[in-house]
């Protein structure tokens, strides 16, 4: 049965406009109910399951940042939305929110829906399977577990099911990925870390996924002291043999722990195919992809968008972890119009662009902590590099914009100057320091004569 992932399906249900704070806990980290602020005004954080959003949903995404805030929304890398420049009406964005049933089941579960999927989960020819239905599973016991709202904000999970288009680099306290072993689909998973740099601690069969998850979910809490937040603060004091022997316990079926599981390594996946036409399992129909440059978008741009996914597409859009959207189900024969029509609301549908590839922070303009205007000046970086790279630009050492290190790090020290580091499996942290104090200028020459030797 072929399992529509829209509005309606248990992955995006509308929900009912509860919005008490009183059930809200303190955090620095924003959600639909708790608007954080920051120097450009507050911040609201909408999660999407699965990072799906209908195009009508969009459209009133776009409205609320128009109405109760700057016009100012955000692609995270997390396959979010966030309205920045929030104002006074705190009440009055929540309830526009709410009521295009973008908010939680409960107010104690938003902070807890952490879950990533592919951008393509059930439409990618690659899948193993389709991923939608047991995510929705573990959506709606993140939700409705209360136990499971203790949770830390920022715990979170991933749900591989083998596709060619998905993040395999953003580390997860749990992460799940597919393997097909004998003619059987397993679900491998892991622990404080991501599937391209670690293997398996062991395997389940899929029909137990939703199983394992609440198991370990539920074993970490029972574990855990009130400073272990993430599981890898938990696995620094309890060895991952005791996690799996107790989980075991908990189970209906064998943990699989043979060779052929352990020493499986995800298969990596070729870069940038999240830019551009990416075809789908069913051949007559195709996703097309654009990044949103430096994952700032206005409100006007957005609605664009959402009317193109209504009349090209099938009424919805896909936000993806590369700070970037797919618009799903168009017609082979229209994916040229539709990728022009993107570019022409100034998205990024090559990725031969200097800012497919880059990302930036808020930085000093919106953020206490920023050194720099990162993104004006990634902006200025990217008019003089020669060649597309992956460069990330933070303005303080939490690395807000990037989940993972990338390529190439530019860390502000000061307006307009940064540390430039190029990453290196050796060294921890960003990677290798190369030089400091850079001007945009210096860091620019340097960037494109390594491009030039790597050419020659």
């Amino acid at each position: 049965m072929h399992v529509q992932f829209i509005p309606g399906d248990p992955l995006n249900e509308p929900q009912s406009a509860r919005t008490s704070s009183a059930t809200l806990r303190p955090s620095a980290c924003p959600g639909l109910l708790r608007i954080v602020p920051a120097l450009d005004g507050g911040i609201c954080r909408i999660k999407l399951a699965g990072g799906v959003i209908s195009s009508v949903q969009a459209i009133a995404v776009a409205e609320a940042a128009q109405t109760y805030a700057q016009g100012v929304i955000e692609a995270t890398n997390r396959a979010n939305l966030q309205i920045r420049g929030i104002g006074a009406d705190h009440d009055g964005l929540i309830k526009a929110l709410m009521a295009a049933g973008l908010g939680p089941a409960n107010p104690a579960s938003d902070d807890v829906r952490n879950l990533m999927l592919s951008p393509t989960a059930g439409l990618d020819s690659r899948m193993l399977f389709d991923a939608r239905p047991l995510a929705a599973q573990v959506l709606d016991a993140l939700e409705n577990h209360p136990r499971f709202h203790e949770l830390s904000p920022k715990f979170a999970l991933s749900l591989d099911a083998g596709e060619a288009l998905v993040m395999l680099e953003h580390a997860h306290d749990v992460w799940l990925s597919a393997l097909n072993l004998d003619g059987e689909v397993l679900l491998a998973f892991g622990l404080a870390g991501c599937p391209a740099n670690d293997r398996p601690l062991a395997a389940v069969p899929l029909a137990a996924g939703e199983t394992l998850v609440v198991g370990l979910l539920e074993l970490f809490l029972d574990l855990a002291r009130p400073e272990h937040t993430r599981m890898r603060h938990l696995l620094a004091e309890v060895s991952t043999n005791d996690v799996l022997r107790e989980l075991s316990t908990r189970l209906d079926c064998a943990l699989r722990v043979d060779q052929a599981v352990t020493g499986w390594q995800r298969p990596a996946i070729q870069g940038n195919r999240h830019i551009g036409i990416y075809p789908q399992a069913e051949p007559a129909r195709v996703a097309v992809g654009a990044v949103v440059p430096l994952g700032r978008l206005d409100a006007a741009t957005l609605a664009i968008v959402a009317q193109l996914a209504e009349e090209q597409g099938d009424g919805t859009l896909r936000l993806t972890p590369w700070q970037s959207l797919l618009l799903p189900n168009v017609p082979v024969e229209r994916a040229a119009t539709v990728m022009t029509a993107l570019q022409a609301a100034g998205l990024i549908c090559s990725a031969e662009q200097p800012l497919a590839q880059m990302v930036a922070c808020t930085g000093s303009a919106g953020c206490a902590k920023g050194l720099a205007d990162t993104k004006a000046d990634a902006l200025q970086l990217a008019t003089g590099l020669v060649a597309s790279q992956a460069v990330h630009l933070s303005g303080c050492t939490r690395s807000c914009a990037a989940a993972h290190v990338a390529s190439v790090t530019l860390l502000a020290v000061s307006p307009g100057r940064y540390d430039l580091y190029f990453r290196d499996a050796a060294h921890a942290g960003f990677g290798v320091l190369r030089a400091r104090d850079l001007t945009i200028e210096a860091v620019g020459a340097q960037l494109n004569a390594d491009s030039r030797s790597n050419i020659a």
